[in-house]
């Protein structure tokens, strides 16, 4: 861990990224280049007190999950990324369109979003970062660890994920994430994690082997999108849909047609919580 030059990189990175970048407020009274430590701090997720020390040549050493934080909150690009792994003494992580690295472009957007449900998934539907109305209208789906974290995966082996969509959507759902898999399993070749999720799904679910031989690949999205909130009930909404082929990535926005109850309900998901998990 190179203490010196790591302080010195987030600092320099910090500097040269306006409040403008991130969706914050510049202000009449800012006199700091660039954002502030507290700032970045929340943008990673950790305490002021733990970024400072780490700019201030004091701190431990950032784990790998910590440093990934940092990256995305500084909106690095892969190489930035790479090189502050290499200053704080870790391997770079790989670079398969797998990664969950989100690209400055799509980060920028997504700060834009804060008052709208958005999200950043992967082509196997695991969703790295949301905005807060998104978590109020789907839940907080960051919390999965490991094969559930695909949305996919979840769909066919626990049935608390269907509640999600109307019982009539269902079907259409189920060949559409086979679809998309099937799309993903293509793109990352063999023995990509598409490959092995679709294997344990074809012994583990009877629907899903059945659509899956079927070999139908991409089915267009429906729209609208019928989403069941527990509090809101039924929502018809609408999914935009920015991808990013160089990661594999997608930037989701949910929006509603102006003038239609789903449009009202839409707006009150700012004063709501984060659904609870299987509601």
């Amino acid at each position: 861990m190179d203490r010196a030059q790591l302080a010195d990189f987030l600092r320099t990175r910090r500097e040269a990224l306006q409040p403008e970048d991130v969706g914050l407020p510049r202000g009449p009274r800012r006199r700091t280049a660039g954002l502030r430590r507290e700032e970045v701090a929340s943008l990673c997720g950790m305490s002021a007190d733990y970024y400072s020390r780490i700019e201030q040549r004091r701190g431990p050493q950032p784990s790998e999950p910590m440093l990934a934080s940092i990256a995305r909150g500084l909106h690095l690009s892969l190489d930035e990324r790479d090189h502050l792994f290499r200053l704080a003494g870790h391997n770079t992580p790989s670079r398969t369109l797998r990664g969950d690295h989100i690209t400055p472009g799509l980060m920028r957007i997504l700060d834009r979003l804060e008052d709208t449900p958005a999200q950043v998934v992967t082509d196997l539907a695991e969703t790295l970062t949301q905005t807060r109305p998104a978590a109020a209208l789907l839940g907080d789906e960051t919390r999965f660890t490991g094969l559930e974290r695909s949305l996919v995966y979840r769909w066919f082996t626990d049935p608390a994920t269907r509640l999600l969509y109307p019982e009539q959507d269902h079907e259409r759902h189920s060949r559409f994430f086979t679809s998309e898999l099937r799309a993903a399993s293509s793109r990352q070749g063999r023995g990509g994690r598409a490959e092995r999720i679709a294997e344990l799904l074809r012994e583990g679910s009877a629907e899903f082997a059945a659509l899956w031989a079927v070999h139908e690949v991409s089915l267009p999205r429906n729209e609208p999108k019928r989403i069941v909130h527990p509090d809101l009930g039924v929502l018809e909404l609408h999914c935009q849909k920015l991808v990013d082929p160089e990661q594999a990535q997608a930037l989701l926005v949910y929006t509603a047609t102006p003038g239609t109850e789903s449009h009202e309900k839409l707006q009150l998901l700012n004063v709501l919580g984060v659904r609870a998990p299987g509601s």
